[in-house]
């Protein structure tokens, strides 16, 4: 799918979630000498900002489509994020015009995580088939093979100045920041292939009767 998404022949998108609490993990930074830095911790009760976002790193028109909020997403927002913001549909969920033909297949990797498999994705996976929407589920507990989780970590630990938040608003705020900072970044880099773990190949091909059962399984 790698060489098919690099050539422009499909959308290749690695799905995935993400938590952000108030007081972000702290590594490194300049300080006067003799002065130590310090960061004030937040409790995380009711403060956190939950991400979901879908990366598309290869071909000519790399992307990052994401959303954020302070409450979990369940099933039914995984699937409408799939179906608006990574599919880019423009009818509502599960609607497809008669004669819609999507100019290239839409591949989008996934884990397993249970609201990936809920009834409400089960309940669609027709509609999302004819919008030419297809879900690839990866082994179960192989997170390195997700390509969205190394930006995740940068994210988190290196593009968020400020390391603690009093309020979820302000979270929010700083984490939509260092999104949006990434995405533009995405669609400005040099058009070369990306770089992908030989791991991750591998785990791919080896991964398509896991892929088929995965649905039929968790109904």
């Amino acid at each position: 799918m790698k060489e098919e998404a690099i050539t422009n022949l499909i959308e290749l998108y690695h799905l995935d979630e993400a938590g952000f609490a108030p007081t972000l993990p702290v590594s490194y930074t300049w300080t006067r000498v003799g002065v130590r830095a310090i960061v004030p911790y937040e409790a995380p009760e009711g403060r956190r900002c939950n991400v979901i976002g879908a990366l598309a790193p290869f071909g000519d028109e790399p992307r990052l489509a994401y959303a954020t909020r302070t409450t979990s997403f369940k099933g039914g927002d995984v699937l409408e994020f799939i179906w608006t913001e990574v599919g880019r549909m423009t009818t509502p969920l599960g609607v497809v015009l008669e004669g819609f033909i999507r100019e290239k297949r839409c591949v989008v990797v996934l884990d397993n995580y249970a609201p990936h498999h809920g009834r409400e994705i089960r309940e669609q996976v027709s509609a999302l088939e004819a919008a030419g929407i297809e879900l690839f589920y990866l082994p179960p507990y192989s997170p390195e093979l997700n390509l969205i989780e190394p930006l995740w970590r940068h994210i988190k630990h290196e593009q968020i100045p400020i390391r603690s938040h009093k309020t979820a608003d302000e979270l929010k705020a700083a984490v939509e920041a260092a999104l949006h900072k990434s995405a533009t970044a995405l669609v400005l880099q040099p058009r070369r292939p990306a770089a992908i773990p030989t791991a991750t190949a591998y785990a791919i091909a080896h991964a398509t009767t896991h892929n088929a059962n995965c649905l039929s399984e968790a109904a």
